[in-house]
């Protein structure tokens, strides 16, 4: 549940901040009709993802033995790379983020442009969302699809909470630190997917013994090796009782790199200021900031 949670809470809150923007700009700038259109393009993009999230997870659900392995395996190692992209992604992006979006808007002359821009704007972070929580429901140990789907919901609550204090300019949270945590507890997630994903290749070409194969430490009983901590530290961080040493190996071959270049990159980031030009006349200052400082 943890890691659905902190997965729909970052991607929810994203999804939350380019509505805000969509709809701030179409209402200062005299088309305050138009928003309608924005919820109508969400409420697809919302509509498709859930469709194709059900379909995937029947499908994946109904496998098992090799083919259930190479899915989940590949599931897993797809999840970890479009996870880090995203994170670095909105780091570098954020700032011109707001603009890009009112420059879509300024050259939308239809209502079913305005539909596409933000059935375009939410889908993306949908899709990703869907494939994030499969691959957290894959590697959840005895955690249950309905634990994801609360977990998710709950995220999704408070990024909803979020980003409305945030359009209303009463958000009182430094959005730079929210950004920075969730994106070093999903770079952890994301280490725990890689590691998965070997794990599920190994098992899918037969590798069943070797120095790699045999495990690194066994925690035979205990909160480490059975319960809910472990469920919870399994699903989160890939933690496992008996993990192989390529698991190891793997987590940390990914962990130290990735982590080691995101926290370099915002000790080395330096703020600018937000350009008032690419802004919406009289847009609420707390949109500006947030869309400026995230990363």
């Amino acid at each position: 549940m943890g890691a659905s949670l902190l997965i729909t809470l970052r991607e929810g809150f994203e999804i939350s901040l380019v509505l805000a923007i969509l709809a701030t700009y179409l209402v200062r700038t005299g088309r305050k009709a138009a928003v309608r259109q924005v919820w109508i393009g969400t409420a697809i993009a919302a509509g498709l993802c859930l469709v194709i999230g059900i379909i995937v997870n029947a499908l994946v659900g109904g496998l098992h033995g090799k083919s259930e392995q190479a899915v989940e395996g590949s599931i897993a190692l797809v999840a970890c790379g479009v996870l880090t992209w995203m994170i670095f992604w909105m780091r570098k992006n954020a700032r011109s983020l707001g603009g890009e979006l009112r420059a879509k808007l300024d050259l939308a002359t239809s209502a079913k442009a305005v539909v596409f821009i933000a059935f375009v704007a939410v889908v993306r972070e949908g899709l990703e969302t869907v494939l994030f929580l499969l691959s957290a429901q894959a590697d959840g140990g005895a955690a249950t699809g309905t634990d994801v789907v609360v977990g998710g919901l709950i995220g999704l609550a408070i990024a909803a909470v979020l980003g409305w204090l945030t359009y209303l300019g009463g958000a009182k949270i430094n959005m730079r630190i929210f950004f920075n945590i969730t994106g070093v507890l999903l770079i952890l997630f994301a280490a725990g997917l890689f590691g998965k994903a070997f794990h599920e290749f190994r098992e899918l070409f037969g590798f069943e013994s070797g120095w790699l194969i045999d495990p690194t430490w066994t925690v035979a009983s205990g909160p480490f090796a059975d319960g809910n901590l472990y469920d919870f530290l399994k699903g989160f961080f890939g933690w496992s009782a008996e993990p192989e040493r390529i698991r190891v190996i793997a987590y940390f071959v990914y962990l130290v790199p990735i982590l080691a270049a995101y926290l370099f990159n915002d000790r080395n980031t330096v703020a600018k200021p937000v350009s008032t030009s690419s802004a919406a006349p009289n847009e609420p200052t707390a949109i500006r900031e947030t869309v400026s400082s995230a990363h």
